[in-house]
């Protein structure tokens, strides 16, 4: 068996496992969940860079672009949508508004 038919193997076993996870957690700890993963799909797009600059293959780069692009989409937006969510459990006078 190829190296790559391995890792499209452990690819799609941690996708199902992955999945299998984040449906038996409560709706109540996805905020903290989803800060977690933040930070880990941090480390994924530092190595996404890694294994990019390392490839000889011109497909090898357009995948690893690919990978790094939605390796940022996923850092930037999974923190902005943090930030959203923290900012509904502050007081009214941190928000801006006088409690008026």
């Amino acid at each position: 068996m190829s190296i790559e038919v391995i890792l499209v193997l452990v690819f799609i076993g941690a996708t199902l496992l992955g999945y299998r996870l984040i449906s038996a957690v409560p709706s109540l700890l996805h905020t903290p969940l989803m800060s977690g993963m933040n930070a880990l799909s941090g480390v994924t797009l530092l190595g996404m860079l890694a294994v990019t600059s390392l490839t000889g293959s011109i497909l090898g780069k357009l995948l690893g672009m690919l990978g790094i692009i939605a390796a940022v989409i996923n850092v930037v937006a999974g923190f902005g949508v943090t930030n959203r969510m923290l900012r509904m459990f502050k007081g009214g006078r941190e928000n801006g508004e006088d409690g008026k």
